[in-house]
């Protein structure tokens, strides 16, 4: 928090009369945002010395690190080369920001991608030790695939989000569909194991009904995996 007395002098206003005009055109600017101006502009008092050891009570306002965003904002940056560098330097903090945020959800992606190998990896191995080799493994993924994205196969989606030859589709998917790809391999892990499914096609049956069980969340929430656009190559 931050006090109006302190903001008026690193903004460069020496009257106060014209620095309230700029805090009340802040403040129309935050209810236009949708947000209370009493939660970022708060009336405050402090005690001031006036001499011979007696003090005063003068009015003050608290500012948020929003509320002296809107005023710096809304003050001329022609007129006060202060304005001008706080305009600056929030436009700098804004977009530091918002590529923190994207680094986090790129992050959160490779991340749910990785996990996503590993479980299709123990899959794998836990299906070879019920007979079913690797042509079969493709197999049951792909029928899998079928059952999520509501009847497109693996090089369906593929085509449809223009994935390079040789590349796996999930390296092109949104997290969403990567994760949701993951919890279906994760119950056939599961249920092979605990309901000792053995064979190509008892296996496959459960790995379509895991996909499709997700599917059926997904739909119910308002979403249809194959509808969602494709993501930047996870690799990059």
């Amino acid at each position: 928090m931050l006090e109006r007395t302190e903001l008026q002098a690193i903004l460069g206003y020496a009257k106060w009369d014209n620095f309230l005009n700029t805090i009340e055109k802040a403040k129309s600017a935050c209810e236009g945002a949708g947000e209370r101006f009493q939660d970022h502009f708060a009336d405050v008092g402090r005690m001031v010395e006036i001499g011979s050891g007696t003090q005063r009570r003068i009015d003050d306002i608290a500012l948020t690190r929003y509320a002296c965003y809107l005023i710096a904002q809304n003050g001329d940056p022609t007129k006060k080369p202060e304005i001008a560098f706080a305009q600056t330097y929030f436009a700098v903090q804004t977009r530091r920001q918002e590529l923190i945020e994207q680094r986090l959800l790129d992050r959160d992606r490779v991340t749910a991608r990785e996990k996503l190998s590993k479980t299709e990896n123990k899959l794998s191995g836990i299906i070879y030790e019920r007979g079913v080799d690797e042509k079969g493994f493709a197999i049951i993924r792909s029928e899998g695939d079928k059952a999520l994205f509501g009847g497109r196969s693996t090089q369906d989606m593929k085509r449809k989000l223009a994935v390079p030859d040789g590349r796996p589709l999930a390296d092109f998917l949104p997290t969403l569909t990567i994760k949701a790809k993951d919890f279906a391999a994760e119950l056939t892990n599961h249920n092979v194991v605990d309901k000792d499914l053995r064979g190509q096609s008892n296996i496959q049956q459960e790995h379509v009904d895991n996909n499709l069980a997700v599917r059926k969340i997904l739909h119910e929430r308002g979403v249809k995996p194959e509808q969602l656009p494709p993501a930047e190559d996870v690799k990059k």
